[in-house]
């Protein structure tokens, strides 16, 4: 596999030291669990974590899980690391997967997650199966997440240096004319994307952050009012972790990485109340586990101090994937107003974190979007 860009880009193996494993179980042994509470024995009650799922987590962690199977996984595709260097001349060492197709017109097709990669294990082969469009597939890791180096001490990184790396790395390969696809926070990243690189064809997000309604009025359907009551909920009794993070980052920061049980019970619980159907225990305890032995929990928070992403102007094609259970999904008129939108996909299952819950889906829907991209970019020519 080569690389038609200037960077070239080295072969990269996961490879945890044996050590950082040993004391990471010393550390899950020593932790201690907090006494039994109304609130954890009351799951029902949504009040966080329960107090049974942490114990048997705990002995699970210890006893049962296998971090280098884990490792094998996530090495049996491609992994690939490069320096990328910004415009004030600080350099990012960028770790991600890439996948490349024999097709001489395939389109690159950029996965920008913030969370675990362990996230898109199982879209990457149904998107490599894809024949028409084929894909140029790019997983980053984005900068202070996974095996990605953190932003230097002396910038107050934010959603658009995210972005300027992105596209610096993704054209440094040689690729242009690329779709960005991102859930979650990466939501916005893949709109920042989509608004200032000149080489980003189009986006498509499984998640729209709108902090409130267009100024004109626009019709909801009963589906649109449930998703907006759901919305409402999630901002009144689960956004809080979001505001930590954001209003007191370096504070949690240490919280998270002072623990491995502090951090099981930080992403279990969102993992737990963001999906429509829970994933594994083993696969919440290796998104952990990835967390921990990069030591990325305090170097990831920094995207939660941006707060203008919600306003980017959408101009290039902008596809829509719509799950049940995603905790801010507001409807396809909000999304529409201001925007590009040529794509919706309504699912009846699937949740926050759809490539992993939902693979086939959310593959599917990236697959017939950049499919139809053509008649978009033919009648806007065509309206020149």
């Amino acid at each position: 596999m080569t690389f038609k860009g200037p960077l070239q880009p080295q072969p990269f193996t996961i490879e945890t030291p044996e050590h950082v494993l040993d004391d990471m179980k010393t550390l899950i042994r020593l932790g201690r669990l907090a006494p039994t509470t109304y609130e954890g024995t009351h799951p029902e009650a949504g009040l966080g974590i329960s107090d049974e799922w942490i114990k048997n987590a705990k002995e699970a962690w210890l006893s049962d899980f296998d971090w280098r199977a884990h490792e094998k996984r996530i090495n049996s595709f491609p992994n690939w690391k490069v320096d990328v260097t910004d415009d004030d001349g600080s350099i990012y060492n960028v770790h991600f997967i890439g996948v490349l197709s024999n097709d001489a017109n395939a389109v690159p097709l950029i996965l920008a997650y913030l969370g675990s990669i362990i996230e898109f294990l199982d879209i990457i082969p149904l998107l490599q199966q894809s024949k028409s469009p084929s894909f140029h597939i790019i997983v980053p890791s984005l900068p202070g997440f996974g095996w990605t180096s953190g932003p230097p001490l002396h910038v107050n990184f934010n959603m658009t240096g995210i972005a300027r790396i992105v596209d610096k790395l993704v054209t440094g390969l040689g690729f242009r004319n690329y779709v960005v696809q991102g859930g979650d926070i990466s939501s916005h990243v893949a709109r920042a994307i989509a608004s200032k690189a000149l080489h980003c064809r189009a986006v498509h997000v499984n998640a729209f952050y709108a902090k409130e309604a267009p100024a004109r009025g626009l019709p909801l359907t009963p589906t649109d009012e449930e998703r907006l009551k759901n919305t409402r909920k999630f901002l009144a009794t689960g956004s809080a972790y979001a505001f930590e993070h954001a209003t007191r980052p370096s504070t949690i920061g240490h919280v998270l990485s002072s623990n491995p049980i502090a951090l099981l019970a930080w992403i279990g619980e969102k993992v737990i109340a963001g999906t429509d159907s829970t994933p594994s225990l083993d696969t919440i305890l290796a998104l952990t586990t990835v967390y921990w032995v990069t030591n990325s929990a305090s170097t990831s928070l920094y995207p939660y101090r941006t707060d203008d992403s919600p306003y980017i102007s959408v101009k290039k094609p902008l596809g829509y994937s719509i799950f049940p259970k995603e905790v801010l999904s507001p409807p396809p008129s909000w999304v529409g107003y201001n925007t590009n939108l040529v794509f919706v996909r309504e699912h009846q299952k699937g949740g926050h974190f759809a490539a992993l819950e939902c693979p086939h889906e959310l593959a599917k829907d990236i697959i017939e979007f950049v499919s139809t991209l053509h008649k978009f970019e033919e009648s806007s020519s065509a309206n020149l």
